[in-house]
């Protein structure tokens, strides 16, 4: 829970295009492994499924988004590209909505059943479940409309001057953003329907949806997970409806405030600093790499180049020198064999006639 929402706050702040959607899959990574701690084995790898489709639509949007604007990724540099890329924005609006948990697109379905498993595991869980959809449903709102929505701002990224800082006329006819070719475009339309109708594979048990449309994917995992699956109890399972209807109102509320902050205008966008950095982290985990972090690997580098190396090397020079002395005496000359032969028996006899004799 603590990596979905972290991580949720980072991309409220994010700038690059590609960054906000790279955050957020780490955030709802973080809503599978909540379903998992839950006990809801089934809603873990369903919301595993929904979103592998509207991320990935998501993401290959936000390609066609850079190819359209020439390799550009800073949505500040973007603005009202849905006249010029309308396929590509039409798709992208519904990952959006599948992301950001609205009905009925493949989303909800699958958010809505963690959070039920997350109420039924911990009321604290749950709240910040909630929260982490609140924050979901708001950066992908400011990335729909800052991308596009609003005014083209696209325009002012790439005006170009010549020698004397006068506008150069025709400069922005060459950097005009443009639809991408069908083939970007065509996966793009079959994630969006996957978006909108894959929640189907796992529908609640609510008495207006059809019977053998709900719980399949349950259905077809339970040889795997029949033993370990959560039951909920009766009293979430009673306010099941209810907890939906928060859910959703939730999802609304983070639309509706980024509109009026992005959209309205009506409100100023908070965005600090803090949160683009993603609290520090990332100048953290470089600062101690590069200062005692690096320190620490060279100290154990020396240690394995010259202690651990060192006795092996060492073990191995002392036994190579002393094979090399004792092989000496395996000459395979016959007459030196009958030498040592002779000394040996001149010494056994000193032994027996003289030691043995003083003894």
């Amino acid at each position: 829970m603590a990596t979905a929402l972290f991580a949720a706050t980072v991309a409220v702040a994010q700038n690059d295009i590609k960054k906000v959607l790279a955050y957020s899959t780490v955030s709802q990574l973080g809503y599978m492994f909540l379903a998992v701690g839950s006990g809801a084995y089934v809603a873990a790898i369903f919301h595993m499924v929904t979103h592998a489709f509207f991320k990935a639509l998501l993401f290959l949007g936000s390609g066609s988004v850079i190819h359209g604007m020439h390799h550009e990724q800073d949505m500040r540099k973007m603005g009202a590209l849905r006249v010029l890329m309308p396929i590509t924005a039409g798709t992208f609006i519904i990952g959006w909505l599948a992301i950001a948990g609205v009905p009925p697109f493949a989303g909800f379905w699958s958010k809505d059943e963690i959070l039920l498993f997350a109420y039924d595991k911990s009321p604290v869980l749950y709240v910040l479940g909630l929260l982490t959809a609140l924050l979901t449903a708001y950066y992908m709102t400011r990335q729909v409309i800052m991308v596009f929505f609003g005014t083209a701002r696209w325009h002012d990224a790439h005006e170009e001057h010549g020698a004397h800082g006068d506008l150069v006329p025709g400069a922005h006819d060459a950097l005009e953003p443009h639809e991408s070719p069908a083939v970007m475009v065509a996966p793009l339309v079959v994630l969006a329907g996957l978006s909108i109708v894959g929640g189907i594979i796992q529908l609640p048990h609510w008495s207006w949806i059809p019977h053998e449309l709900q719980q399949r994917l349950e259905g077809w995992l339970e040889p795997v997970v029949h033993r370990g699956e959560h039951e909920l109890s009766t009293g979430a399972h009673d306010l099941s409806g209810l907890l939906a209807v928060v859910a959703i109102t939730v999802a609304l509320a983070g639309i509706v405030g980024a509109i009026m902050v992005y959209g309205k205008h009506k409100a100023k966008a908070i965005e600090p600093q803090i949160l683009a950095d993603a609290w520090g982290y990332d100048r953290a985990v470089s600062a101690f790499m590069g200062g005692p972090g690096r320190a620490a690997f060279d100290a154990v580098a020396w240690a394995d180049a010259h202690v651990v190396d060192g006795a092996v090397n060492g073990a191995g020079a002392l036994v190579r020198g002393t094979a090399g002395e004792v092989r000496k005496v395996q000459s395979g000359n016959v007459r030196n064999y009958a030498a040592a032969i002779g000394a040996g028996v001149v010494l056994l006899l000193v032994w027996f006639v003289v030691v043995r004799g003083i003894l």
